[in-house]
């Protein structure tokens, strides 16, 4: 459990479960990217896996409880298949959106995982896609972080380019390899400036409303941040890569509180090891060295609020979801 106490209020988060284990299909993640919470606390995650094992890139479909539903999509250049996936979003109607920074294309399922259509072309003029790394939907509006053009673009669903904000740089409001991106309530846009190590807020049409953090690893500080999200009472998640957290802000940035890991073996983990005795040796070694390997972070990647409150935490290198409770209530000091 995690808390820290500024001015007059205390959000407390506490450890709630996780959800997976490092496979190539099925019940685990390799290599997770991304992901998406629609309803029913349906979990859709993109997999990237390795270059040399393109059999572990799909999109996994699981529940907030564990339970495995499905997988699709594949590897290649084909309709709905995918190479270097990036980025997660759902639609009003359940649809899933999925940004690919190699084709430079998002691709369109149905929440069952049938393709739907494609859309986008390399390059940088207006409507065209470098590197796609973030996706954000806000009624029939899809926001697109555009890696390598260093800018924001904005879609209707159908791929029709609506506009753009956001150039290099390193002032206010400008940007340098974004990443992830997130909505708040009021429709506002918050975008991981990866390369800037900072957090930067956008109206919908673009106008820059503040930034939080610089460069480093001391609180409120970050190392290539990839992924935020906001909750219903405003507070701002990050992930916070390099840094090995995510960190917790308050709605005006200031710092809250980091959450740096506190896993314990999913159900989908212990099946694995009791089949497997040597593996149980090999991880009782590796817990006597390190106590608290297994329970930290490792490259968080993305993090999502659910429709309860609960924060998800995709965890890239250990192919996971740590899940927290946020108290309901502050806590006057």
């Amino acid at each position: 459990m995690s808390t820290h106490f500024f001015g007059l209020t205390d959000r407390t988060f506490a450890y709630s479960h996780s959800i997976g284990r490092n496979e190539f299909a099925g019940t685990g993640f390799r290599n997770p990217v991304d992901m998406a919470i629609g309803e029913d606390d349906i979990i859709y995650i993109a997999n990237r896996s390795y270059e040399n094992r393109p059999d572990g890139i799909r999109i996994s479909v699981v529940s907030m409880d564990e339970e495995y539903i499905s997988e699709f999509g594949s590897y290649g250049e084909g309709p709905g298949q995918f190479m270097w996936p990036t980025a997660l979003a759902l639609d009003s109607r359940g649809n899933v959106y999925l940004a690919d920074e190699w084709l430079n294309r998002i691709s369109i399922y149905t929440g069952d995982g049938e393709f739907v259509r494609s859309w986008g072309r390399a390059g940088s003029g207006n409507g065209e896609l470098d590197r796609p790394s973030g996706l954000a939907i806000d009624g029939d509006t899809i926001f697109i972080t555009d890696s390598r053009n260093h800018r924001v673009q904005k879609f209707s669903l159908d791929g029709s380019y609506i506009g753009q904000f956001g150039s290099f740089g390193s002032g206010k409001g400008e940007l340098n390899m974004p990443w992830g991106i997130g909505l708040d309530k009021d429709g506002n846009v918050y975008v991981a400036d990866w390369r800037n190590d900072r957090i930067q807020e956008f109206t919908a049409d673009g106008e820059w409303r503040a930034t939080f953090g610089q460069s480093g690893s001391a609180v409120g500080q970050f190392n290539r941040p990839n992924g935020v999200a906001v909750d219903a009472e405003g507070d701002i998640y990050v992930a916070d890569w390099l840094n090995n957290r995510v960190q917790v802000l308050s709605p005006e940035g200031r710092f809250i509180t980091e959450l740096k890991g506190d896993h314990v073996l999913s159900q989908w983990g212990r099946d694995k090891l009791l089949s497997n005795p040597d593996m149980i040796r090999q991880r009782a070694l590796a817990l006597a060295a390190n106590p608290t390997y297994e329970k930290e972070l490792a490259h968080p990647c993305a993090v999502k609020v659910d429709s309860q409150g609960r924060v998800a935490i995709l965890d890239h290198t250990r192919g996971r979801v740590q899940v927290y409770a946020k108290s309901a209530e502050p806590i006057l000091v």
